[in-house]
């Protein structure tokens, strides 16, 4: 039985999400969105069921409106690690969902280290 493209995105993402869950201890988590046209990130605290902080390149002054490359995905990745200073957030874990660790999501998550995250 062969599965869809879909099926097995949602399959990783539930891994993905599951092993953050079992391992969290309290920590807040930095859940990455891809579309076709736009990247966002959210600095979510599950305990308390609220977002801290979040960048994305629908935001104007960021200057990538309805653009997803590697580029802009480094400028939110280094948006949301001013943010999460802002917010008093040095240490989160990282949720790329079901989406694979290259490319966009590599360049995201190495900007946010560069900007002090620490995940």
């Amino acid at each position: 039985m062969a599965n869809t493209k879909r099926e097995l995105f949602l399959k990783r993402r539930l891994r993905v999400r599951n092993k953050i869950k079992a391992t969290s201890a309290g920590r807040l988590r930095l859940s990455v969105h891809r579309s076709s046209k736009n990247i966002s990130v959210q600095l979510i605290d599950d305990v308390r069921g609220v977002t801290l902080a979040s960048a994305s390149t629908l935001e104007k002054e960021l200057g990538f409106v309805g653009k997803n490359n590697v580029e802009a995905a480094a400028k939110v990745g280094a948006t949301i690690a001013e943010r999460a200073k802002a917010a008093g957030v040095e240490v989160c874990y990282f949720d790329r969902g079901g989406f694979l660790f290259h490319g966009k999501i590599k360049a995201l998550a190495d900007a946010a280290r560069e900007g002090g995250l620490k995940f």
